[in-house]
């Protein structure tokens, strides 16, 4: 037991770290093309910082942990809004360009709520248990493409920030970007291994464990990100590292490990985890559109509502 508790902190410092490390890579070969913030946010750094759950996916779907692919997913969408936006408010009111409340955010909605009726099997037919098949992968991966459009529509418009970004040279970039990913495997192989040893040897589901220590481990650099976005007055990278997270882990961590390696059956999850994972959504839609800021008192409102949330499901 000592010894996989262990493994697990070791997986998870290699595995954020190493995330760390591509998001600085990745984030300085963009600058070196002048991308706009925005779009940084929205592409690198929330692949980067999706790439922990992405690597924990696949792992899972190889090693038949279906369970976990899934709370790993919903888990860190909860977190990442919840969470994330909620302790970003708390250090500088959060602004929304009209862009990303007009169509990032209800893309997110769409795509969230497509996911949880895919998951939802017995509520349309009690006879069928709840599944994830490739076919579903494969509509996720469909909807993703949506986003993929208006992301090159985006990259066509001129970058809307005056101010030069310092960068460390493009083969550095480079270098740390195949460090990242690589660092990120490795981590990402000893958090499930070591979760799942742990989950079987004192009795807790992998409901459980994925939707706690791996979904809370693997959104640490979102959690790290957008802090250090925030702190600094970048709100657009501290807001598309989340939305954008949020999309790639449906579409991208969920979408297509499934569709290449095959479905999950016999899902169990709580409705309550796919009713928080939408809301969340929702909640930042309403919270953005009506003055295209969070605050301080709403970012308390999502950590009210983590806080909530988390006790029902420890405690439950």
């Amino acid at each position: 037991m000592f010894l996989q508790i262990i493994l697990l902190v070791v997986g998870f410092v290699i595995l954020i770290k190493g995330a760390d490390i591509f998001v600085d890579g990745a984030s300085s070969v963009a600058t070196n093309f002048k991308v706009s913030k925005i779009l940084i946010g929205l592409t690198i750094v929330a692949f980067g910082t999706s790439a922990p759950e992405f690597a924990v996916s696949v792992k899972s779907l190889l090693s038949n942990n279906g369970d976990m692919v899934l709370g790993n997913v919903i888990g860190s969408n909860i977190l990442n809004i919840l969470l994330i936006l909620g302790c970003s408010s708390m250090f500088h009111f959060l602004n929304v360009k009209n862009n990303t409340v007009k169509k990032e955010i209800p893309i997110t909605i769409l795509i969230t709520t497509l996911f949880g009726v895919l998951l939802s099997d017995n509520l349309f037919d009690k006879k069928v248990s709840n599944a994830f098949s490739r076919c579903d992968g494969f509509i996720l991966i469909l909807f993703f493409l949506i986003f993929i459009y208006y992301l090159i529509s985006m990259a066509r418009n001129k970058i809307d920030d005056d101010e030069d970004i310092k960068t460390m040279s493009l083969f550095k970039a480079i270098m740390f970007t195949i460090v990242g990913i690589i660092s990120i495997v490795l981590g990402s192989n000893l958090v499930v291994d070591s979760a799942s040893s742990i989950a079987k040897m004192i009795g807790i589901s992998q409901r459980m464990i994925s939707l706690t220590i791996v979904a809370l481990g693997t959104s640490l650099p979102e959690l790290v990100t957008s802090i250090t976005a925030t702190r600094k007055g970048e709100y657009d990278i501290a807001i598309g590292n989340v939305v954008g997270s949020n999309i790639f882990n449906i579409g991208i961590v969920v979408g297509i490990p499934v569709a290449i390696l095959g479905g999950i059956n016999h899902i169990v999850f709580s409705y309550v985890d796919l009713v928080i994972m939408i809301l969340a959504s929702i909640l930042l839609f309403i919270f953005s559109f009506r003055d295209h800021k969070i605050s301080r008192r709403e970012g308390f409102a999502f950590l009210l509502i983590f806080v909530i949330y988390y006790s029902y499901v420890i405690l439950g």
